[in-house]
């Protein structure tokens, strides 16, 4: 079951980033809002944003929301969207994309929902998509009937009515082959057996590379969709579930994936049940496709960016776990320089973050109040030059209390958009 968070916050925010050592002091800007479920973002070659929206769902077909016990559905609707952020507008170019979001009646917004969920383009300017699921391949065939859920697609221009072309079927590959089920001894009764959520992706020449956040896997496929090859799954831990102080297996749910200054890949996981707090990983995968640590101590990684200089943004979902005892869970920005130093560039006012992207103007762009249909924005940060005096992050929040939800402590789970 899930509950009202009664929290709010009004007027102005701050944070104390720095004294007496390097920090930033950063601005944010919303420069796009009322997006329906924001997660992907990536520049064009024609210098446009563009965002995906997992959508609002619909009233169609509908299957159990994610998480064992929940009693919650999640419906159908032609919902998902493409937008486009370009000299100061922002327009849906590609609409009618799949959807999936839960319902409750006395919340008037869907939320948690599975749709386009990351874009990209090839060399030549031509857009892909990854539709997430959050779900089995024989719910999505048996009753959605929309085969276009769990896969990667090319859609051949970016405007409504497109076409759309399915390349890759990473939710069949996990209902015929399961790679995280690698027969340890330890049980997660808060995980489906069979679950794929493909969340993000990268092209590098004719290949692009996805991170299946449910499979917990990372996998190889050709861009004319001749090919689809597992490279990685990414290990389970044995932790202590909160509710029955038992050990159970955490899985990874690897939810971002960047290309680093060394040509390796590099994947941010979000953790699975119970999202401890400063649990989740980097990993570096390279040719050998063994995924190994690179660095730790975050909490819910969503997206991962270099800079040129080599550089790592980190954007975390949330900083501390849905409990009001932690204060309200903001997400947040953190900056790993290339000796390791970290700084955290935002965090009050991120609010259920869910992509980033780094502008070559110098800005960082970030998809916010990402869990909730009709509440989405981008939202633009500018960071100046380093500075060793005490910086301040400053500007207002308003925050309507029915738009927070927690998980109870119970032998109940639901899980978020990224399992």
């Amino acid at each position: 079951m899930l509950k009202k968070l009664l929290m709010a916050a009004t007027g102005a925010a701050f944070i104390t980033l720095g004294v007496g050592e390097v920090s930033y002091a950063a601005s944010l800007n919303v420069i796009a809002s009322g997006l329906d479920g924001p997660r992907g973002l990536t520049f064009g070659s024609d210098g446009a944003l563009y965002v995906t929206e997992a959508g609002r769902g619909g009233r169609g077909a509908c299957i159990p929301a994610p998480g064992t016990g929940s009693g919650l559905s999640m419906c159908y609707g032609a919902t998902g969207a493409v937008t486009r952020i370009q000299n100061g507008k922002q327009e849906r170019v590609v609409t009618g994309l799949p959807s999936l979001a839960t319902f409750i009646p006395q919340i008037p917004v869907s939320f948690n929902a599975f749709g386009p969920q990351d874009i990209q383009f090839d060399a030549t300017g031509k857009p892909y998509l990854v539709i997430g699921l959050g779900s089995s391949p024989e719910q999505r065939d048996n009753v959605l009937k929309i085969p276009d859920f769990g896969q990667l697609i090319a859609i051949d221009r970016l405007q409504t009515g497109s076409s759309r072309t399915m390349l890759a079927d990473l939710a069949a590959y996990e209902g015929l082959y399961n790679p995280d089920d690698t027969g340890g001894s330890l049980y997660n009764p808060y995980q489906n057996g069979i679950d794929s959520n493909p969340y993000a992706f990268l092209i590098q020449g004719d290949n692009a590379y996805i991170v299946d956040a449910a499979g917990n896997d990372l996998f190889q496929a050709k861009t004319d969709g001749s090919e689809l090859k597992l490279l990685s799954v990414f290990p389970e831990r044995p932790v202590t579930d909160p509710a029955t102080g038992q050990t159970i297996a955490m899985q990874s749910v690897p939810t971002s994936i960047a290309t680093g200054p060394d040509g390796a890949l590099y994947v941010g996981e979000l953790t699975g049940y119970p999202n401890p707090d400063k649990a989740a990983r980097i990993f570096r995968v390279g040719a050998d496709n063994q995924p190994v640590v690179y660095a730790d101590g975050f909490t819910q990684i969503v997206d991962l960016a270099f800079d040129p200089n080599g550089g790592l943004y980190v954007l975390q979902f949330a900083s501390n776990l849905l409990n009001p005892q932690n204060g309200f869970p903001y997400g947040e920005l953190i900056y790993v320089a290339p000796d390791g130093n970290r700084k955290t560039i935002a965090n009050e006012g991120l609010i259920f973050p869910t992509a980033l992207a780094l502008g070559s103007d110098g800005n960082i762009y970030i998809s916010n109040r990402g869990y909730f249909s009709g509440q989405g924005q981008i939202v633009k940060i500018s960071v100046p030059e380093p500075n060793s005096t005490v910086s301040l992050l400053a500007f207002g929040v308003l925050i309507p209390t029915s738009l927070f939800l927690r998980k109870q402590k119970s032998s109940n789970s639901v899980k978020t958009c990224f399992e």
